[in-house]
C-alpha cells in the first residue's frame, strides 16, 4: 500500500469536511508533507466526467422491488432501516474484505458498504424506499486523494444518479442519515448488528423486541427461492464441482505440503468463477475429518487416508453452494473405509428420498439417521434393537450433527426464521436445503474397534424441492464408492 497515505493528508480531509462516513485510518509515520496552495489547485483540475448514461437496471431489479413490496404489506405505517453494514478491522489500518448484510442485499441487490436502505410510510399505507449510499468523490474539496477512503485509494464509486438506474430505487446521499433517523417520529424498525451508527441514531426509537420480528419476517421471506435465486445456486453448485476437480487434480501435489494446498486451490477457483467461497473450506484429510468444522487446514495429506472436503463457491450475487464429498487419498477406498461411505451414502440416499413438497422438513433428517443407526447396530457398534437407539438418540455419538439446513445468501440461511416454519415447518417448492449424512469415529473413541478410529465420513448435496420432487444441484459431483473411484482416476489420468 501507499506510504503516502499520510497524516497531514487525513487531517487535510477531516478540516475539509469531505471525510467519509467510514473512518479514515491515519498512518502515524506517514511521510508526506502538508498539501500546498499550488498542488491543491492542480488536484482539482483536468478530470473528465465519467457519468455513465448507458446503465440498465440489475437483472434482479424487478424482484427486489417486490421483496420490498411483501416488506411493506408486512410493517404499514413503520419506517424500516436496513443498513449494509461497514468495513471490519483485520489490524491496524487494513480492513476484511466487505460483504453486505443478507438483508440488504436481498431486499436492494446493492454491495456497498455503508449503504442504509430506509422505507419510509407513505399515506396509502405504503412505503416510499430510498437507498443511501455515499456519492462520487468531489474533486473540488480533495476528498478523492487526500481520504484514505477516497476515489484515488480504493476506487471509483457509483454516482447517485448511476445507482438509481441500477437499482430502480431513490438513491440519496448516506451522509444524511443520521439527521435523517434522529428526526424520524412514529414507530420504527431496524435491523441490528450491522451498523452502529444507525443503531446510536435510533436508540431511543426502537425495541429489540420490535426489531427481532423485523429480522424474522426478513429471514423467513427467504425461505422459498424465486427463479433468480435458483439460478444463482445453480451457477453457484457448477463452480465449486469444478473446484473439486481442480483438487482432485492437484492431491499429489497436496501430499507433500498440507491441507492448505486444498484450500488455496479451492479458493482460486472461487475468485475465479465468484466472488469468494462462502464459508470457510472446511479440508479435512485423516483423523481430522472427524472434527466437524476443521478449518485450520495445517494439517498433513497421507497416502492411504480420506480427505473430507466441504465447501462452496459464493457467486458474486452472494449465493453460496455447500457441498461435501469424502474422498480417498490415493484413489481407491480401503475395505473399512468403503464399508463406512456406503453406509453414509445409504443414509444420504434415503434423506434425499424423503425431500419433497408436503413433507416434513424434519423427515429427510429422520430418513438418514434410520439408516445411520441400523449400519451401526448391524456392526455391534451400538446394542439394538434400531427403534431403541433412534429413541434414546445413541447413534449420536457417531453422527453427531442434524442432516442439512436451508441455503441461499448464508450457507446456514434463513437461521432467524421460528421454529415452525423451519425446522418444524413443512417443505415447499422452490426451498434449498442441504442433505449431508455422516459417520465420525474419533481417535480417543474407545467404544469402537481400533481401526474404526480416526474415520470420518460426511457426504452433502444441494437439494432444491420442486412441484413433484426434488433435484439435485450438485449432481454433477459422484457419490457412489464406485463413481468416486472411477471420477478420480480420469481427473487423475
Amino acid at each position: 500500500m501507499a506510504e503516502e497515505q499520510a497524516a497531514t493528508a487525513e487531517s487535510a480531509a477531516e478540516e475539509s469536511g469531505t471525510a467519509t462516513k467510514t473512518t479514515d485510518k491515519a498512518r502515524k509515520n506517514g511521510v508526506a508533507r502538508g498539501v500546498s496552495d499550488e498542488l491543491a489547485e492542480n488536484m482539482k483540475q483536468g478530470w473528465a466526467d465519467t457519468e455513465r448514461t448507458d446503465l440498465a437496471p440489475i437483472p434482479q431489479a424487478e424482484r427486489t422491488a417486490a421483496r420490498r413490496a411483501a416488506l411493506s404489506a408486512r410493517f404499514p405505517g413503520e419506517r424500516l432501516v436496513v443498513p449494509a453494514g461497514r468495513l471490519k478491522t483485520r489490524s491496524n489500518d487494513t480492513d476484511y474484505p466487505f460483504r453486505a448484510s443478507v438483508e440488504y442485499v436481498y431486499l436492494t441487490g446493492n454491495q456497498t458498504e455503508d449503504g442504509v436502505l430506509v422505507l419510509e410510510p407513505t399515506g396509502d399505507s405504503g412505503h416510499q424506499a430510498t437507498l443511501y449510499l455515499l456519492p462520487r468523490s468531489d474533486r473540488e474539496n480533495g476528498e478523492f486523494w487526500l481520504s484514505g477512503q477516497g476515489e484515488l485509494w480504493v476506487g471509483r464509486r457509483t454516482s447517485l444518479t448511476e445507482a438509481e438506474r441500477l437499482y430502480g430505487v431513490a438513491v440519496a446521499d448516506v451522509r444524511t442519515v443520521p439527521e435523517v433517523l434522529r428526526e424520524a417520529t412514529g414507530p420504527v424498525r431496524q435491523v441490528r448488528g450491522h451498523d452502529s451508527g444507525v443503531e446510536a441514531a435510533l436508540t431511543d426509537k426502537v425495541t429489540a423486541e420490535r426489531d427481532e420480528e423485523l429480522r424474522v419476517f426478513l429471514s423467513e421471506m427467504r425461505l422459498v427461492k424465486d427463479e433468480f435465486e435458483i439460478a444463482e445456486l445453480r451457477h453457484a453448485c457448477a463452480a465449486t464441482a469444478r473446484g473439486f476437480e481442480d483438487v482432485v487434480r492437484v492431491l499429489d501435489r497436496a501430499q507433500a505440503t498440507s491441507e492448505r494446498y486444498i484450500e488455496g486451490t479451492f479458493f482460486l477457483r472461487a475468485r475465479v468463477e465468484g466472488n469468494d467461497v462462502g464459508y470457510g473450506s472446511i479440508c479435512a484429510a485423516g483423523p481430522h475429518a472427524t472434527t466437524l468444522h476443521w478449518v485450520r487446514n495445517d494439517g498433513a495429506v497421507r497416502d492411504g487416508e480420506l480427505l473430507l472436503l466441504d465447501a462452496g463457491v459464493e457467486t458474486n450475487e452472494l449465493y453460496t453452494a455447500d457441498i461435501t464429498r469424502t474422498l480417498p487419498i490415493n484413489g481407491r477406498f480401503s475395505d473399512l473405509q468403503r464399508k463406512i461411505y456406503d453406509a453414509v451414502y445409504a443414509a444420504q440416499e434415503a434423506g434425499i428420498a424423503a425431500v419433497r413438497p408436503g413433507a416434513k422438513y424434519r423427515d429427510f433428517h429422520e430418513a438418514a439417521q434410520r439408516v445411520l443407526a441400523e449400519r451401526l447396530v448391524e456392526w455391534g457398534l451400538v446394542e439394538g434393537p434400531v427403534e431403541r437407539v433412534l429413541e434414546l438418540g445413541l447413534q449420536r455419538r457417531w453422527t453427531l450433527h442434524g442432516t442439512g439446513h436451508m441455503l441461499g445468501l448464508d450457507v446456514h440461511d434463513c437461521a432467524a426464521a421460528r421454529r415452525e416454519t423451519y425446522a418444524d415447518g413443512t417443505l415447499e417448492p422452490g426451498m434449498c436445503l442441504t442433505v449431508e449424512p455422516g459417520l465420525y469415529f474419533q481417535l480417543d473413541d474407545l467404544t469402537v474397534p481400533e481401526e474404526y478410529r480416526g474415520i470420518g465420513v460426511r457426504i452433502e448435496d444441494d437439494i432444491l424441492v420442486t412441484e413433484d420432487g426434488n433435484v439435485n444441484l450438485s449432481a454433477a459431483l459422484p457419490r457412489t464408492s464406485d463413481d468416486v473411484e472411477a471420477w478420480m482416476a480420469e481427473l487423475r489420468g
